[in-house]
């Protein structure tokens, strides 16, 4: 078997070796979860219900309806998220998934709109324990030694130099001109969180896990996705980030439990969306009825395979660790 790539537009664009590289930590994932208990499940790719995100853009399809009926339209799942915290709500406690999901964005050396996640989630835990059993996933993965923990906040202050939970929008514009950071032309006035995204993508987020993993943890209340948020001074979304060498490979909450908090979140979201530009999408779901009947407590957690792979065979581009990456689909 040859390690060349295959020629022409029709052949792969990874070699043989990441090929034979990717196999082996996928097993490494399965053996991971077995020895801790865990059950491998599988949940539907397509959906009526679809997690509902500013920034999460995805793919539908229509199937046609019953006579008389209209067309029914299925969600490309951007994460199998919905569809396990069910199964914890049917009485699901330690449960993984290594699921191909979907996401209209661009395509890149870290962005690919098909792509593989591990999903896992285990009940009765908190932040901490998520986190720990995170950096063991990624010491087993890609031995990089033990991950470090360094909070939202200080993160920045120690980057750029600003309070990311206390900071005005004219603080932010004045750290932006500072670090040489230009905003597009479309945002808007009044939009921290764009702001401080901004910031972490071109200041903050190139110095993590350069060194060794990095757990990034206790975001702005306003960007708790999923998360709950732990009511303090200033109040913090209970979510992490694993990072290693400046790149995103995990984000894991204490997930939400209150259904009713969700159906503001949903509607909060897809009012940015509109803003934005983009198709609002729906907010009622299977998930919200789950959540209702009651949730337990859980940590969910949410991995990169592909960039994993990335890191892990010293490739540039998640294509050189793709068979056939979207342009060659």
């Amino acid at each position: 078997m040859s390690d060349t790539l295959g020629n022409g537009h029709h052949g792969p664009t990874a070699t043989w070796q990441n090929l034979r590289l990717r196999a082996a930590l996928l097993q490494r994932v399965r053996t991971f979860f077995e020895q801790r208990g865990f059950l491998e499940v599988e949940t539907p790719i397509l959906s009526d219900d679809t997690v509902v995100d500013r920034h999460l853009d995805p793919f539908f399809t229509e199937v046609p309806g019953r006579p008389g009926n209209a067309p029914r339209r299925l969600w490309l799942q951007t994460s199998p998220e919905f569809a396990m915290k069910r199964l914890l709500a049917a009485g699901g406690e330690a449960i993984y998934q290594i699921a191909r999901v979907f996401r209209r964005e661009e395509e890149g050396s870290l962005h690919n709109p098909e792509f593989t996640m591990v999903e896992w989630y285990r009940t009765e835990e908190g932040l901490d324990a998520g986190m720990q059993r995170t950096a063991e996933l990624c010491e087993v993965l890609l031995e990089r030694g033990p991950a470090e923990r360094i909070s939202y906040a200080e993160a920045f202050e120690r980057h750029v130099g600003v309070d990311p939970h206390t900071a005005e929008v004219a603080q932010l514009n004045e750290v932006l001109q500072r670090c040489g950071v230009a905003p597009p032309e479309t945002l808007s006035p009044d939009d921290r969180d764009a702001r401080l995204d901004l910031l972490l993508v071109e200041r903050v987020q190139p110095h993590l896990g350069v060194g060794r993993p990095v757990l990034l943890y206790d975001y702005p209340a306003s960007q708790a996705a999923l998360a709950r948020v732990r009511p303090q001074e200033p109040p913090v979304a209970e979510r992490f980030e694993l990072y290693v060498s400046g790149i995103e490979l995990a984000n894991g909450y204490h997930e939400l439990l209150d259904p009713e908090e969700l159906r503001r979140r949903n509607a909060a979201a897809n009012a940015l969306r509109r803003r934005d530009g983009k198709q609002p999408l729906p907010e009622q779901s299977r998930l919200l009825a789950a959540m209702q009947a009651g949730l337990p407590p859980a940590v969910g957690v949410s991995l990169g395979f592909d960039r994993v792979v990335m890191l892990a065979a010293a490739a540039k581009g998640l294509a050189e660790v793709m068979a056939f990456p979207f342009a060659r689909a």
